[in-house]
C-alpha cells in the first residue's frame, strides 16, 4: 500500500486528523447525490436500458471480470449489449475528452488497461471517454443493433441515468474501517448499497440477497504466444516471480498459493505504466501476471512472461434476475 492507503483498513491516532476531511468528503458526496435525484442537476436517459456496474470503495473489487461475465451472458441470451468505461491512462495527454471506440491493437497508454483486456475478449463493442452519456450516445450512433448499455464503474457518474444499479464488494477487505476518503476507501457510505440493486461479493461470505462471485482459473498462455498454455502444475520446481499492478495484488498472490505456486512477489500501483526493467528479472524461470498486467507488459515481453486467465463463476439465476429488471 502506499500513502494514504495504508491507514484505510485500521483505525490510528492519525484518523483525528483525517475524520474532518473525511465527513467533508461524505456531505459533499450526499449533496450530489441529492440534487441529482431532485432534478437540479441534469442527468441523462439513454434509448436502451443501462447497467451500471460499480463499486463503493478504492481499490479493485472484481468489476472487469464481472462485466465481461454478464456481457456473456446477455450474448447468450440474444441481446446485444456494448460496454462503456472511462478509461484511465497516467499519460494526461491519451485521457479520452472525445468519445471513442477502443480497438484491439491501441496501446493501453491511450485507452487504458481494462478497456483494451475487455476488447480483446471480442464479445462487444468497447468505448471510453470522460463524459459517459457522451460515450454511450455516440456508441449507440455507430452500432444501432446495441439494445442494453453496461457501464464498467460509473456508480458515482449520477448524469447517466441508470436502470440497473449492481455493486461489487471485495469479500476480504469489505468495506475496511468504514470511513470516507481520505479517512477511508469509501467513496460512499456503506449505506448506499440498501439504494442499489445488487450487491455482489467477490470472494468472501455472502449475507442476506448478496450473491458470490468467484474468480477461476488455473491455465496460462505464453504471453508471447497465446496459443501455448500450461497448466498451473508446469512450473512446480521453476524459479518463479510474479507481477500485479491490480487494485487488490495479494489476490491475485493468494490466488497463485491456492494453485500451489510459490512466488516471489512484486506488487505495483493498480494502473502501473510497466516498463522492461519491471521485470527484468535474472533468475525467472517463468513470470506470472494478470491479463490486466499482460496488455501493459506485451510490447516487450519475453518467453517467461505468462498470464493467467480468470472468468467470474457466479450463480446464473442472478443473469436471469438482471434480464428481467431491464425487460421491465
Amino acid at each position: 500500500m502506499n500513502g494514504l492507503e495504508k491507514y484505510w483498513y485500521r483505525i490510528t491516532p492519525f484518523h483525528l486528523l483525517l475524520w474532518p476531511v473525511s465527513l467533508f468528503f461524505r456531505v459533499l458526496a450526499a449533496l450530489r447525490r441529492a440534487l441529482y435525484r431532485s432534478g437540479v442537476l441534469r442527468s441523462i436517459k439513454l434509448p436502451v436500458p443501462v447497467i451500471i456496474v460499480g463499486n463503493i470503495s478504492v481499490g479493485g473489487t472484481g468489476k472487469t471480470p464481472f462485466t465481461l461475465w454478464l456481457a456473456q451472458q446477455l450474448l447468450d441470451e440474444g441481446w446485444h449489449p456494448a460496454i462503456i468505461s472511462r478509461g484511465y491512462s497516467k499519460a494526461k495527454q491519451h485521457q479520452a475528452n472525445t468519445p471513442r471506440a477502443v480497438g484491439m491493437n491501441d496501446s493501453p497508454d491511450a485507452v487504458g488497461d481494462e478497456p483494451l483486456l475487455m476488447v480483446q475478449r471480442d464479445l462487444c463493442p468497447v468505448w471510453i471517454g470522460r463524459d459517459r452519456p457522451a460515450v454511450a450516445q455516440a456508441l449507440l450512433q455507430a452500432h444501432p443493433e446495441c439494445d442494453v448499455i453496461l457501464s464498467d464503474d460509473g456508480l458515482q457518474h449520477y448524469r447517466l441515468q441508470r436502470d440497473v444499479e449492481i455493486v461489487l464488494v471485495d469479500g476480504k477487505r469489505r468495506f475496511g474501517n468504514g470511513l470516507l476518503l481520505p479517512a477511508g476507501p469509501l467513496r460512499e457510505p456503506v449505506s448506499r448499497l440498501s439504494t442499489t440493486d445488487i450487491v455482489v461479493i467477490n470472494g468472501g461470505t455472502t449475507t442476506g440477497d448478496e450473491y458470490a462471485m468467484q474468480l477461476d482459473g488455473s491455465l496460462f498462455y505464453n504471453l508471447l504466444n497465446p496459443n501455448t498454455t500450461l497448466h498451473a502444475a508446469a512450473f512446480a520446481g521453476q524459479r518463479v516471480h510474479a507481477i500485479a499492478g491490480i487494485g487488490h495484488p495479494g489476490r491475485f498472490f493468494a490466488h497463485l498459493e491456492q494453485l500451489g505456486l510459490v512466488a516471489q512477489t512484486h506488487a505495483f500501483p493498480d494502473h502501473h505504466r510497466y516498463t522492461s526493467a519491471d521485470i527484468a528479472f535474472s533468475d525467472a524461470d517463468a513470470i506470472l501476471m494478470t491479463e490486466k498486467d499482460a496488455v501493459k507488459c506485451a510490447a516487450f515481453a519475453t518467453e517467461q512472461c505468462w498470464v493467467l486467465r480468470v472468468d467470474a463463476r457466479i450463480d446464473p439465476a442472478l443473469a436471469q434476475l438482471i434480464i428481467e429488471k431491464i425487460k421491465t
